[in-house]
């Protein structure tokens, strides 16, 4: 009995304590402040919105009881205290719930309100309200997510956004996906964002920003992600709808209601997170966490078909281009190589923007070129792509070519081909003299010959001579003579002449083995990299069909850019089940790249990529 008493005694002690404490912590409270929220900035005639002021800091308060607004009955409904801890830092707040009830429509002002506290006047922010004649789906909506806050599909929604309905096959046009979430349920995104349907292709996700934003009263956390589409085939379907996954928290379902109205404060006020009820129940005693679907609606898109008059080395590239080039050195051999930097910028579907081409490559051998691209955004559709491409001489040439590039300009409707001017450029040497011509020239020591022809037998009796000839012989050696020596520079001249001719010819056959080196090691790299199992459907059946180009090259010794399906055909001699699957491969690989990246995780199946293989490995000559 005695330590019943005595334990009573303790608990008074403690309970005691503690209160002492909580007073003397208020007593260094902050100083008072005072904030007023709307639970809707928007509602319709007869519609009830909730208006809530909290005075923090201080307890005992002088709120109106009505608040007089031409067209709006506003009375207060109850008044409610509460404590918070932050840092042993206990705050007390007192919050003055009143009812507003729009009699007409329109936007109304709710002025400022004075609250006094003991000796001070704290003034609320003024607020606003937007009235109408009746209730919009967007109120209809957020009344649904109120009434029922425990559906989780309330709390997220996602959007697609395709600035532009109409568009040309391979056009890239800019899309972005908006991701919204309930910042009070914790979201967290489980699956990404994906544009569900066929017939064209994206460019890879790239999150942008991420804002808040209030939308029809309610805040959000919006995620953007922006990409590019771009059509594979004409006509008229639907992009997306865009799905994704997430989790988020939502309150348990109470088995009785609650005692009093929902708080404004606990759902909308983002200055103080720790009204909110997640907040307030840190341990997920009041919440559970759900996995919820996201999906928009899908986008209308009509594809309209390319021109057919498309100019000769037109690629497939789509947009608004320019083209710089430049060439370096300036002065070369016959055979030496010549690099032509060119560069095409803008905005358009790099992925099928080739090297621009001479427009005149009579006399001049060019190899394989190389490109680089640099992009101005997120998603690649906007930047420069440099080539670097060499070239070498056959002749002598006083200028390099024009170079051509041609793509199609949506916006015109019509092809475009831009040419840069003829670059001056000086190129020496050249065949030197066949020997044969040389030979048959007539020179001095011909006449030396000629002159020592034998001359008749003299008669018996000679003939008196009555004057002197016009040229007196001499009878100095012929070594001696200056003649001579000048007759012999036209043999060496052609000596060396033949020696410059062989050396030519010898750097012009080494660096014709090393391209055909080159184009044989390509070659094995290619067919190593199909047998292989982890390449995309785009680069599989690129690679492929440049492994077609590259054999007939090397069959054919001709350059393995101008190599198409007929060609190829018809250097393997090819029977006409062989010209079909060589003209699908080059047509598959046409179509995976004719805008970027395939839309999915498409898979190349076994029997595709036997059919490749024994395809290739027949290539012979």
């Amino acid at each position: 009995m005695n330590g019943t008493r005595r334990g009573r005694t303790v608990w008074r002690a403690l309970l005691v304590g503690t209160l002492g404490f909580f007073v003397v912590v208020c007593a260094f409270a902050d100083s008072p402040s005072v904030t007023a929220v709307l639970s809707n900035s928007e509602a319709a005639v007869g519609e009830t919105v909730q208006l809530q002021i909290r005075v923090t800091g201080g307890r005992s308060a002088d709120a109106p009881e009505k608040i007089a607004v031409d067209g709006l009955q506003i009375y207060r409904t109850g008044t409610s205290q509460h404590f918070e801890m932050n840092n042993f830092n206990v705050t007390s707040s007192v919050i003055y719930d009143y009812a507003i009830l729009p009699m007409k429509a329109g936007t109304f002002k709710i002025p400022p309100q004075t609250i006094r506290l003991g000796s001070n006047a704290l003034h609320t922010p003024a607020l606003t309200l937007n009235v109408t004649d009746s209730p919009g789906r967007s109120s209809s909506s957020r009344s649904n997510r109120e009434a029922q806050p425990e559906n989780a599909n309330h709390l997220v929604f996602a959007e697609l956004v395709v600035p532009k309905k109409v568009a040309f096959v391979g056009e890239m046009v800019p899309a972005e996906i908006r991701l919204g979430f309930d910042p009070h349920a914790r979201p967290e995104l489980t699956d990404a964002p994906e544009i569900a349907g066929q017939g064209f292709t994206t460019q890879k996700l790239q999150q942008s920003q991420h804002n808040l934003e209030t939308i029809n009263g309610k805040s959000y956390d919006v995620v953007t992600f922006k990409t590019a589409i771009a059509a594979t085939r004409t006509g008229k379907f639907e992009i997306g709808p865009v799905k994704a996954k997430a989790r988020v928290s939502v309150p348990r379902r109470q088995a009785t209601p609650r005692s009093r109205s929902r708080s404004p404060f606990d759902l909308f006020n983002l200055d103080d997170p720790l009204s909110d009820p997640f907040f307030a129940d840190p341990l997920g005693r009041l919440a559970e966490r759900r996995e919820v679907e996201m999906e928009s609606e899908p986008a209308t898109f009509e594809v309209k078909p390319l021109p057919p008059n498309a100019p000769p080395n037109f690629s497939g590239g789509v947009g608004t281009f320019a083209m710089t080039t430049e060439a370096k050195p300036k002065r070369v051999q016959v055979g030496d190589p010549i690099t032509v930097t060119s560069t095409v910028s803008g905005r358009g579907n790099f992925d099928r923007v080739n090297a621009p081409a001479l427009e005149d490559d009579h006399g001049w051998h060019k190899y394989p070129s190389s490109s680089k691209f640099k992009q101005d955004d997120e998603v690649g559709i906007s930047g420069a792509k440099t080539f670097e491409t060499v070239i070498s001489p056959n002749e002598k040439k006083q200028a390099l070519p024009p170079l051509v590039f041609s793509y199609f300009d949506p916006v015109k409707e019509n092809y475009v081909t831009l040419r840069s001017d003829a670059m001056p450029i000086t190129v020496e040497g050249g065949a030197a003299p066949a020997p044969a011509v040389v030979a048959s020239q007539p020179g001095p020591a011909a006449t030396v010959a000629a002159s020592a022809k034998p001359s008749p037998k003299p008669q018996d009796i000679l003939y008196q001579l009555t004057e002197r000839p016009k040229v007196a012989q001499s009878f100095t050696p012929l070594y001696s003579r200056p003649l001579f020596w000048t007759a012999q520079l036209v043999p060496l001249l052609a000596l060396l002449g033949l020696i410059g001719w062989k050396a030519t010819q010898a750097r012009r056959e080494n660096r014709e083995a090393q391209r055909i080196a080159a184009l044989r090691h390509e070659a094995a790299e290619l067919m190593q990299k199909l047998r292989r199992n982890d390449s995309s459907p785009q680069e599989y059946f690129s690679q492929a069909s440049r492994a077609v180009r590259v054999k007939t090259a090397l069959a054919r010794n001709i350059d393995p850019n101008a190599v198409d399906a007929e060609t190829a055909a018809t250097a393997f001699d090819l029977d006409e089940n062989e010209r079909t699957q060589l003209r699908r491969l080059f047509e598959r690989s046409d179509e995976l790249r004719y805008s970027g990246a395939p839309n999915g995780a498409e898979t190349i199946s076994p029997e595709s990529r036997r059919e490749v293989l024994d395809l290739l490995e027949n290539l012979r000559t």
